[in-house]
């Protein structure tokens, strides 16, 4: 099968599109054709070997978290999925034409939803989601803070949010403003305007997808015995405070997959897709999602 395969750590030269072996199904996984994978900042941040520490990798190395497809296969054992079922899924190596994934790593994707789009769904969602259910757990009518709501996360994150009947207010760049008046939040700051960090209200939790100096300048608006939650990991300014920080890294979980798949379906989480590239394209669509400021940016099959 076609893969795009990462060579060493490295910009986007260090990535090349060749034939790989396919992927074989064994018991409880699924193989699914791949219709579309996403590209996140994993991506990238792998190919850089900025995660080497955490992540080491094994070169030829295939990237992509997160793919839509079609179910060609199925293990022993596996009887949510048949061949034919439109599905999406939190997956290893998705920047090729077939992939393997056990069984909960797959929702199926609603019938009124483009298949391809569905791509840009699973892990971004899922960890927006578990940002705010497991790592924040905010109870109704607490206030928090979700730093780049308008992020793929951040969205996931602010959706839900809301749904608990949280406060959300939404950190934004000044010039997302407006945009981010959309989200239908309690409130929204400039995160790169001092003035305004300093007129926030204080904040029960604060959901970081930045990190950097950017939460560092938020921790002051952070009540004690407040809940910091990170998908960036514990901001060193964090230590000696009197908060709970919890990290997370996101995890399969098939019935939430599902569930956010209505929700894009009925348009009630809306994770917007900027661009599509077919998979020989990915220097250049890992060179405009590197970027930043976009939407989801898809590799097509």
């Amino acid at each position: 099968m076609k893969a795009v395969v990462l060579k060493s750590y490295g910009d986007v030269d260090a990535l090349a599109v060749q034939e790989m072996p396919e992927p074989q199904v064994g018991p409880g996984e699924v193989k699914v054709r791949v219709s579309a994978a996403s590209i996140n900042p994993v991506d990238w941040k792998i190919r850089r070997g900025d995660l080497k520490a955490r992540m080491p990798v094994q070169f030829p190395k295939i990237l992509g978290r997160d793919v839509a497809g079609e179910v060609i296969e199925v293990g022993a054992g596996v009887d949510a999925f048949k061949p034919g079922d439109r599905v999406m899924g939190l997956v290893n190596a998705g920047y090729a034409e077939k992939v393997v994934a056990p069984v909960d790593a797959w929702a199926k994707v609603p019938e009124s939803m483009d298949l391809k789009d569905a791509a840009a769904l699973p892990l971004v969602t899922l960890t927006g989601v578990q940002l705010m259910e497991e790592a924040v757990d905010p109870s109704k009518g607490d206030t928090v803070l979700v730093t780049g709501a308008l992020g793929a996360v951040g969205r996931a994150a602010v959706f839900a949010a809301k749904a608990r009947g949280v406060k959300v207010w939404a950190g934004v760049r000044a010039k997302q403003k407006a945009e981010a008046e959309k989200l239908g939040v309690e409130g929204v700051v400039a995160l790169d305007v001092a003035e305004e960090v300093e007129k926030l209200p204080m904040m029960d939790a604060i959901a970081d997808t930045v990190g950097g100096k950017t939460v560092a300048a938020v921790l002051e608006k952070l009540k004690p015995g407040g809940t910091l939650g990170s998908v960036v990991g514990e901001p060193p300014e964090a230590k000696g405070r009197r908060i709970t920080v919890r990290a997370i890294f996101s995890h399969p979980d098939s019935r939430r997959l599902t569930q956010l798949g209505q929700s894009a379906a009925k348009g009630d989480l809306v994770i917007p897709v900027s661009k599509r590239f077919p998979l020989d394209q990915v220097k250049e669509a890992q060179k405009l999602a590197e970027q930043g400021g976009v939407g989801k940016v898809l590799l097509i099959n």
